[in-house]
């Protein structure tokens, strides 16, 4: 899997149309000038989301009304799409080869896996990051397992919601009961099939994190369910349904569902040490690089080929050592976006890399601005 090209028309300061390397591409310049972005828009092509913002209408240049990104992906031979991903205030319109797409459709067109300082969370944040981590990870796998958790966030909703105003009301515990009967059967499904994926993925991880990329550290991980103090876990739904039952009097009284794997964890342990307690900023860089390989390791042993790995900012908390280990083992394996100011990583690679110097926004290389075709803008405007 192979992205060829990225085209831009007014998300955030970006301009142009750049072509990428198959390997190694290096974007290097003075700081503020659009590296990120370009980063944040190849992510976008991917996902449909930003790494740096929930509300993608701040990506929309100032005083223009819509976004166009654009990406031209290989697969195979002679195989190529093209993803386009359109901005509006209040609207995203995915599209593959110019017909509209669904999420679900979407995602799996292309790949990555992404290192930014946001991803810091997963090691330094609370358990929700590393949640999201999995999911991610478990989404790369399993598309469809992203309309499980957009199912079971749904119920989970409306189950609060209920406990929320039946809590203000005064209901009684048997009817609030017989209100629940709908919602916590489906809960139950939906959460142990979240459970027992999750664990899969983990177990995959932990496979491949034998393999010790930096030196002698070793990391290791434990998905910490919430209900395992609690009973059999090889029984995950009858255990999980269980404590519904159990647990009802304290869910109406904080308003709220108190149950499920969305109360779940993973722990990570560098040197046997917990990595959040004990670890240095250093480790704790090295720890999620280690893991976002292990993660790469385990998309190739699935799909038998790798996605794209995006690292913003490479020398930030890298020792020069660290990051030429980290783009050797990467080459070869993968197509990689890397960002940095400093030349020395550039010239550390010459030869090697594709370079792209960034300023105000354009590639030094970048054919002029296209701007979104015809045919997309119709399609945005009020076309089929």
């Amino acid at each position: 899997m192979l992205l060829r090209s990225t085209e831009v028309h007014q998300f955030r300061n970006l301009s142009g149309k750049v072509q990428w390397g198959d390997g190694l591409n290096i974007l290097h310049g003075e700081n503020g000038q659009g590296k990120t972005n370009w980063l944040e828009a190849i992510y976008l092509t991917a996902t449909g989301k930003s790494f740096r913002t929930s509300r993608l209408p701040e990506t929309i240049r100032f005083g223009e009304s819509l976004a166009v990104i654009r990406g031209v992906v290989e697969q195979g031979v002679d195989t190529s799409r093209e993803l386009q991903v359109t901005l509006q205030a209040n609207s995203k319109v995915l599209s593959v080869n110019g017909k509209r797409e669904t999420i679900h459709r979407y995602l799996g067109q292309l790949d990555v896996i992404a290192i930014t300082a946001d991803e810091l969370e997963i090691i330094r944040g609370q358990p929700e990051a590393r949640r999201r981590f999995l999911d991610r990870g478990v989404a790369s796998l399993h598309p469809a397992y992203v309309k499980t958790l957009m199912d079971f966030a749904r119920v989970l909703k409306q189950k609060s919601r209920l406990l929320q105003d039946a809590a203000e009301a005064g209901t009684p515990l048997a009817d609030v009961k017989n209100q629940l009967a709908p919602w916590n059967p489906q809960l139950v499904e939906l959460g142990a099939e979240i459970d027992r994926l999750r664990r899969d993925f983990v177990d995959r991880l932990a496979a491949v994190l034998q393999h010790r990329f930096f030196g002698r550290e070793e990391v290791a991980m434990r998905y910490v369910s919430s209900l395992e103090q609690h009973g059999d876990l090889t029984d995950y739904p009858g255990l999980f349904a269980q404590r519904l039952e159990l647990r009802l009097p304290a869910e109406l009284a904080a308003g709220r569902a108190l149950i499920g794997p969305q109360r779940d964890d993973l722990e990570i342990l560098f040197d046997g040490h917990d990595l959040r307690a004990f670890g240095s900023s250093g480790q704790q860089r090295s720890a999620l690089i280690t893991l976002d390989l292990a993660a790469l390791s385990v998309y190739n042993s699935w799909h038998h080929e790798y996605p794209l790995f995006l690292y913003d900012d490479v020398d930030a908390e890298l020792d020069r050592g660290r990051i030429f280990s980290l783009l050797e083992y990467l080459e070869g394996r993968t197509q990689t976006f890397v960002t940095t100011s400093k030349q020395s990583v550039v010239e550390q690679f010459v030869g090697r890399a594709v370079s792209h110097r960034i300023e105000a926004g354009a590639s030094a290389a970048a054919e002029q601005d296209l701007g979104p075709s015809e045919d997309a803008v119709e399609g945005v405007m009020g076309g089929d």
